[in-house]
């Protein structure tokens, strides 16, 4: 610990910016009939995912007793609980609030970190992208975005189609490009080296000048979006993007409670080849989805980035009063 940890990493100037564009944000949702919720952070639910971990804690009736403990997870985003209110009955609503997500540290990363989320029920694929991209414009400052696909990006960046390239040939289109392989990742996981080419080779591209709206995504990386049948399938997910920075994560919602328990196996077993601990595979969210989920869109975006971007700086430490390091 240093003399000066007690101090924020942000500036006074950077601090005041935050509560402006948290204002700004507020004002775009509100005037859009969106009504702003707040849910738990902490919850007996969980996104299972194979890359994503959550942050575990525990919960003791008697802290002297490990009797009728239980197992909780700080939420990696509030998707869950927003959609079960979804299910309730709103139709349209925000929420800026904390999120958490393990072994994250870094320039662009913190475990804990501003996430704006929103989902309107009757939005369709483009609908989402399109309120995405008014948001974007609204508080970045730097045009609409440009909108390209998953395979419109990698014939642009790298010269392959990500949907039928064999891995031995992605494998290669790296190594030409100056990128070098990783020995742990296995021959038969295609989406592993897509995510290596992804985030090696075309991020880094990506909203340089203009914001830009990358969509359909593989089909196995469908996550909670739905899928649209091709050929080839294709995940109605869409991530957006500024100077090579991931802002946000968006997806035309997965109404169907089978295939998120299918998913969730999958993800699972995954996660255990991984050498990680199995997730819960049930939830209310599937309770909810169960009863029925109505037709609708969602988007996660980092606010900190986001705020990264507005004010020019390079790293989550400028923007956040205390990160890790002096939390």
């Amino acid at each position: 610990m240093s003399s000066a940890d007690y101090l924020p990493s942000a500036s006074w100037p950077i601090i005041q910016l935050r509560a402006r564009l948290l204002q700004q944000v507020r004002q775009f949702f509100d005037t859009r009939g969106f009504v702003e919720v707040d849910t738990p952070v902490l919850s007996a639910d969980t996104v299972v995912d194979r890359q994503l971990d959550p942050i575990e804690a525990e919960f003791r009736p008697d802290v002297r007793s490990a009797a009728g403990a239980r197992r909780l997870f700080l939420q990696t985003s509030p998707e869950f609980d927003m959609k079960r209110i979804l299910a309730a009955g709103a139709t349209a609503i925000y929420q800026i609030g904390h999120a958490f997500r393990q072994g994250e540290f870094g320039a662009r990363h913190n475990p804990e970190f501003t996430m704006l989320e929103w989902y309107r029920v009757g939005d369709d694929y483009a609908a989402g992208m399109e309120l995405l991209a008014d948001l974007v414009e609204v508080t970045l400052g730097r045009g609409r975005p440009e909108r390209l696909t998953y395979a419109e990006a990698f014939a642009r960046h790298a010269g392959i189609d990500p949907h039928h390239t064999p891995v031995n040939e992605l494998i290669a289109a790296g190594a030409a490009r100056g990128l070098t392989p990783p020995e742990t990742f296995p021959r038969d996981e295609r989406d592993l080296w897509l995510d290596w080419l992804l985030v090696e080779l075309i991020e880094p591209k990506l909203g340089v000048g203009a914001p830009a709206i990358l969509c359909d995504y593989p089909a196995s990386q469908a996550a909670l979006a739905v899928v649209r049948r091709g050929p080839p399938d294709v995940a109605e997910r869409y991530e957006l993007y500024a100077d090579g920075i991931e802002l946000a994560n968006g997806y035309h919602e997965l109404l169907d409670p089978a295939v998120l328990r299918e998913r969730n196996r999958v993800n699972n077993q995954g996660r255990v080849h991984d050498g990680k601990a199995p997730l819960p595979e049930e939830s209310r969210l599937l309770v909810a989805m169960e009863r029925g989920l109505p037709q609708c869109s969602g988007v996660a975006l980092g606010f900190d980035r986001l705020l990264m971007l507005v004010s020019g700086k390079q790293t989550l430490a400028d923007v956040l009063p205390f990160p890790l390091d002096r939390a």
